[in-house]
């Protein structure tokens, strides 16, 4: 198994607001609380459209043949276009397969459009087998293939009707879900300083992710169930280990659940 499991955090990108909407006089805000006013009137929710999102934390749990590691990108207070050139630098470096939940309906296209908005390269990702032949058939890019695995999409058979939240299928599978925090809450707790609350739970969201993905190769045969337990098992030595609170959190729901 080599694969890097990843999720993003964001919030109102409100230096675009301010410029789009003619607010150079508003504090940020005020000026998201017009952008989310200005998209509930005209969708019926506040869901920003997704280039109008600026990524405040990249967690990522690379798991290789020899290692498992789970971190958040750069510091925390790195600066957008950091915490994205490490997230394309990673591919350029060790092209692994990527695995999320709802990457391709969200993340990845968020990525794309803040990518473009700071002039970074990345050629491996958009690769399709010009240079490299094998990602002809095996790319980053195409719904169908597998160097990137949308768990989410996979699992709903490609129909938006049949999605589901990562939380539900996490308890479902008697997983933690969510700890303390959920997405409509990361805007609020960033304007309070919580950035480190937000990576951690990005985090577990990770964590989550994985846990998901391995039910998955198990169910596809891709693990039988003493490798399945042996993943397990090395998860829960990597949170023991760590040591940090939101990990140990994760760890005594898990326990629970189980």
């Amino acid at each position: 198994m080599h694969c890097l499991v990843f999720d993003i955090e964001t919030i109102p990108d409100v230096e675009f607001g301010r410029r789009y909407l003619g607010l150079s006089e508003l504090d940020d805000a005020t000026v998201a609380k017009v952008m989310f006013a200005q998209r509930l009137e005209k969708t019926g929710n506040e869901f920003l459209p997704l280039h109008q999102h600026r990524v405040i934390a990249v967690s990522v749990l690379l798991r290789t043949r020899d290692e498992m590691r789970l971190w958040s990108l750069g510091e925390p207070d790195a600066d957008e276009a950091e915490l994205i050139q490490r997230f394309y630098d990673g591919i350029e470096r060790y092209a692994p397969d990527l695995v999320s939940w709802n990457g391709s309906g969200f993340d990845l296209p968020v990525l794309h459009y803040r990518a473009l908005r700071h002039h970074i390269s990345a050629p491996r990702y958009w690769e399709t087998g010009d240079r490299e032949q094998s990602f002809r058939w095996n790319n980053y890019l195409s719904r169908y293939h597998w160097r990137h695995t949308d768990v989410m999409d996979v699992l709903a058979g490609f129909q938006p009707r049949a999605a589901a939240r990562l939380d539900e299928i996490a308890v479902l599978l008697g997983l933690p879900g969510k700890l303390g925090m959920s997405g409509d809450q990361v805007w609020p707790s960033y304007l309070e300083g919580g950035i480190g609350d937000i990576r951690d739970y990005c985090e577990t969201d990770v964590l989550n992710t994985f846990l998901v993905y391995l039910r998955f190769e198990l169910m596809r045969g891709r693990l039988d169930r003493s490798e399945h337990e042996a993943e397990l098992e090395r998860i829960r030595k990597l949170l023991e280990e760590d040591g940090r609170a939101h990990l140990q959190a994760f760890l005594s729901a898990w326990d629970a659940g189980a």
